[in-house]
């Protein structure tokens, strides 16, 4: 699942549990580093043919510039929002950081907090958290059976707090 479920550690004001929230990543670091590798590699196989001649110089650029390319637009996929929960008996935070902008918080009394699956949110099995007065939604980025997975815990979570 791409979420997962931690013990708090005591400096986190008091939390019993934090919840991390991610989508997938469809590479990981290590095939970053073999796709880069292997691109690079291919690249440079028609380029030993003409070593030594004016033609490298001009072929030169264009094979790092693809490189270059691609390294930029893989990393800028690991570049995705995340969404961290802290969960007290008296206290819940959610925080969502998106690239680029200002880390977004809500607080509440976990006592009150409700996930609920909205049919007509943006996004099929739209999951919010809501405490009464207001609403946050939570892993929009996730597929409709994980939100619905996520709403389950969160429910069995809150309850066990509620005690």
């Amino acid at each position: 699942m791409p979420w997962q479920w931690h013990d708090a550690a005591p400096e986190q004001s008091g939390a019993v549990f934090r919840l991390e929230i991610r989508p997938h990543r469809a590479l990981p670091r290590r095939g970053f580093v073999w796709v880069i590798g292997l691109t690079a590699g291919f690249l440079a196989l028609p380029l030993i043919a003409v070593l030594g001649t004016a033609v490298l110089w001009g072929l030169l650029p264009f094979a790092a510039l693809a490189v270059w390319g691609l390294w930029a637009a893989i990393r800028r996929s690991y570049r995705v929002p995340q969404e961290v929960m802290l969960l007290s008996h008296d206290r819940l935070e959610l925080v969502r950081s998106d690239p680029g902008r200002a880390d977004r918080i809500w607080r509440t009394n976990p006592y009150w907090v409700r996930a609920v699956l909205r049919a007509n949110g943006p996004v099929e099995d739209y999951l919010v958290l809501t405490d009464g007065k207001r609403e946050v939604e939570l892993g929009a980025f996730l597929a409709p059976e994980e939100r619905v997975a996520l709403r389950d815990e969160l429910t069995r979570r809150l309850g066990a707090l509620r005690g």
